[in-house]
């Protein structure tokens, strides 16, 4: 779980230097970061065919704040979290629902692009907004992809409902999600900065 003494990510530059606390601090994060997650993901904006979450807006602040390593972290504790049977997911949880749920291949992709933008964020680019906003859109695609490839090789689904289901109604909203999570993080940057210079 340990952190990249190089990364730029606005977490790292608040974590405590002492080992310990670091890691303790970081096991409360991941923690933290997988209860938001799941929090975010039971608000559900209606939308048709299917209604829309705020999972993805979650995800990609929490990678933009917490850098890759610890943003990967982060989304398998709540991947395990669902395993275990805590209805973390937005229709439940369990070993089961990963097979049974049209679900799956979008928390797959949560991963991926959760080190997408962490990635950018270790890199310097979560102060940039129209930049992280393009590794979050990135990311996005990815997330899109492997939930519709998902939904069409599934045999309770197919290639029809794919597209009804798993990627026409989040075309727009995933958009605006991955738009104001890339907004966010630079703000709360811009924020660090003007203390900075006030206690200067």
């Amino acid at each position: 779980m340990a952190l990249s003494t190089t990364s730029q990510s606005l977490i790292n530059r608040a974590l405590p230097q002492e080992r310990l606390l670091r890691f303790a601090t970081m096991a409360f994060l991941v923690l933290a970061g997988s209860a938001l997650i799941a929090i975010a993901g039971q608000v559900k904006v209606p939308m048709w065919p299917v209604p829309t979450t705020l999972q993805t807006l979650a995800i990609f602040t929490i990678a933009a704040a917490y850098g890759r390593n610890l943003a990967i972290a982060t989304l398998l504790a709540y991947l395990a979290e669902g395993a275990m049977g805590l209805p973390v997911f937005t229709n439940g949880g369990g070993l089961g629902y990963f097979a049974a749920s049209a679900t799956t291949g979008y928390l797959v992709g949560f991963v991926i692009a959760a080190a997408i933008t962490g990635w950018a964020a270790d890199h310097g680019f979560s102060r940039k907004p129209f930049a992280l906003f393009g590794f979050n859109l990135a990311g996005t695609t990815i997330i899109i992809l492997i939930g519709a490839l998902w939904i069409a090789f599934h045999p309770a689904y197919g290639v029809e409902k794919a597209w009804i289901w798993g990627v026409g109604p989040f075309m727009i909203s995933d958009v605006i999600k991955a738009a104001l999570a890339a907004a966010l993080v630079p703000a709360i940057w811009s924020l660090f900065a003007r203390r900075s210079k006030g206690s200067a």
